[in-house]
């Protein structure tokens, strides 16, 4: 057949649109298998959306020799494979035979539109947990103060505002007990829609009573419950988004993962997103390479006592219980313990790596470990070696 059909020479015969029914005839059939089932039925297909779209340019093409061509390898392969005039085509419009509120799709259906691979799409990750640790989408672990309401995700498509309090007196520590999450509308796939979660409140639907957005059959945008009261999952296909949130003791935490272009599609206006640029360095508990712990009677409040009820070793023996590997997320534990006393902060720790290990998509940088050096050395070293020393000083005093 393709001896009889133009894809090259037709570029000579503007006026007739037989190079395009061409094109779309190759497409429709390049990626079947003559060895599957449905070879047949999906062959005929192609060809009565290319007989439709010959006819279609039956006038223009009338003393065109290839459309003529082509019209007669049709009939000879419809009789050849037994394919009824009248029946389904195959889609003349390519976007139209991807699912529009897929965003895996996306990549494929342009790689149908411009006849070339294009890079498979690149996808985020950002957590906050404990009180609190934030990763960003670059990868940065921050521990960071943002006491009320601070905005992680900003964007086109998707806003996330978490709201931390105070977790123990003469500590600017704090931890998350509410989570506002609102996915825009998107074409036909969702209306808006306002998820809210609180301490003792995580709800498995959005505030309209809803469980999914969009039409319900394609499930572009739902929740998922887990583990009742505990544990909840996001999927929003038509962004390719995935959120986690949990209570873990009086506290949540939230991991999410996103296609990298849509984490970069918001305004100037919108660059106060803790997920993309960190936080502020005013905001910084570890500034400087100091974590103030609630201890010693200048941190503390008058009367107030002293929440500390685990020693370095008894708090890494604690860690250890969760997690074996003394990466960052570890490092986080030890401090948690420390400085509020709540043994609930070891499993926010630890579904935090579980998390990152469930939505990151990179396994080589799972797990983030402080460097040390004499030069060089990044906050993330200081903040663990602080602590230490810290301790030692605790020790000391009592």
């Amino acid at each position: 057949l393709l001896s009889l059909l133009c894809l090259g020479d037709c570029q000579l015969h503007t006026s007739c649109g037989i190079q395009k029914c061409t094109t779309d005839f190759v497409s429709f059939t390049s990626h079947l298998n003559a060895a599957l089932e449905d070879f047949d039925l999906e062959f005929c297909k192609a060809l009565r959306a290319y007989s439709v779209c010959t006819y279609r340019n039956s006038k223009v093409c009338r003393g065109n020799l290839v459309y003529h061509s082509a019209v007669l390898g049709i009939g000879d392969l419809m009789t050849q494979r037994n394919c009824t005039k009248d029946g389904p085509t195959s889609s003349t419009n390519l976007e139209m035979t991807h699912d529009p509120c897929n965003y895996s799709g996306h990549t494929e259906a342009r790689e149908h539109q411009r006849r070339e691979k294009t890079p498979s799409p690149t996808y985020l990750f950002c957590g906050l947990f404990g009180d609190p640790h934030l990763r960003t989408f670059k990868d940065h672990f921050q521990t960071c103060k943002v006491e009320g309401a601070w905005p992680l995700i900003d964007n086109k498509y998707l806003s996330v505002q978490v709201t931390n309090v105070p977790v123990v007196p003469g500590s600017s520590a704090t931890a998350t007990n509410k989570i506002t999450i609102i996915f825009k509308s998107y074409q036909d796939c969702t209306d808006q829609k306002v998820y809210q979660a609180m301490t003792d409140d995580l709800p498995a639907a959005f505030v309209d009573g809803t469980t999914s957005g969009g039409d319900g059959n394609t499930r572009s945008l739902h929740i998922v419950e887990k583990v009742s009261g505990k544990y909840i999952e996001m999927h929003a296909r038509y962004i390719g988004t995935t959120v986690y949130i949990r209570q873990l003791g009086l506290y949540l935490t939230l991991a999410i993962r996103m296609p990298q272009e849509l984490v970069m599609a918001y305004e100037e206006s919108q660059d106060l997103q803790l997920c993309v640029n960190g936080c502020p360095s005013s905001e910084h508990i570890d500034q400087s390479g100091h974590l103030p712990l609630p201890v010693m009677g200048k941190l503390l409040p008058r009367g107030a006592v002293s929440h500390l009820q685990y020693t370095l070793e008894t708090a890494t023996t604690k860690c250890h219980e969760k997690m074996l590997v003394e990466d960052i997320y570890f490092h986080s534990c030890v401090f948690d313990l420390l400085t509020t006393g709540d043994a609930s902060f070891t499993a926010a720790a630890h579904s935090a790596l579980q998390d990152v290990e469930a939505l990151h998509p990179s396994k080589e940088h799972w797990h983030i470990f402080p460097r040390s050096g004499d030069d060089g050395v990044d906050r993330d070293s200081k903040f663990f070696v602080s602590l230490r020393l810290l301790y030692l000083i605790l020790v000391a005093y009592l």
